[in-house]
């Protein structure tokens, strides 16, 4: 992977996009004062000497004490572990006493941008108990399949729309031709996500609980369903 993907996902972790670039740095080279690390990556000395600090603060680098003072990047699994542990005490502190929730009224949702809408998507497939109906196309499947793999292993019925064989077992699919990159998803007939993702902050699904919205959504899906059957059954005959 290039450089620029390993700093998104650091990102993530809490360093600035400087930090991330320094810790890289002292990861591939070991123990480096300031000036030598502002000498390797072409950044201001004022600018590391501030991201080292940063990288310090949150426990992602040492600082090693001697005639100059050096530092040093805490191992990654070591320093992404003690985020995520960090993190879920900070879930449970949250969970146990965030005042009560006000009950959102039934309606349709509106979530924009690749990164949100597979978020939430993937919240669903947790979440699902009994069935999920997929149709989507196989890239974006591929994107997903260690989740919907977690589900089919909890006992969770998968139905499948796509446009290539998953390799999923244990799952109902469907094979059409080739979908574009729309989206639609229901989870246990109550919940529904559909639209677009090409995997850009432009992209916009719809999200909804209505009663009446999904069971539209879910006859328009068996109708999908009972379409490519007619299409196998002709081509078969042919």
């Amino acid at each position: 992977m290039d450089e620029s993907g390993i700093l998104e996902r650091m990102m993530s972790f809490g360093l600035t996009r400087l930090e991330a670039g320094i810790y890289i740095c002292l990861f591939k080279n070991g123990e480096l004062t300031g000036y030598e690390v502002a000498k390797q990556t072409g950044i201001s000395r004022s600018n590391v000497y501030g991201g080292l600090s940063g990288l310090a603060d949150k426990g992602a680098a040492y600082l090693i004490e001697g005639a100059a003072s050096k530092y040093a990047a805490i191992p990654i699994e070591e320093f992404c572990d003690n985020k995520i542990r960090n993190m879920q005490k900070e879930k449970d502190f949250l969970i146990k006493n965030m005042p009560v929730m006000a009950v959102a009224e039934e309606g349709y949702i509106t979530i924009e941008g690749a990164k949100n809408i597979k978020d939430k998507i993937l919240t669903m497939l947790e979440k699902a108990k009994q069935r999920i109906y997929l149709s989507a196309p196989e890239s974006f499947i591929e994107s997903i399949i260690e989740e919907l793999t977690e589900a089919v292993e909890r006992k969770i019925k998968l139905v499948l729309i796509t446009d290539k064989d998953i390799g999923i077992r244990d799952t109902v699919q469907y094979l059409t031709e080739k979908k574009e990159k729309q989206i639609r998803l229901i989870i246990d007939s109550v919940y529904v996500l559909t639209g677009d993702v090409k995997g850009e902050k432009s992209d916009t699904c719809l999200y909804c609980g209505q009663r009446n919205f999904v069971n539209v959504f879910k006859e328009a899906l068996r109708n999908e369903i009972k379409l490519i059957e007619l299409t196998e059954g002709e081509t078969k005959d042919e």
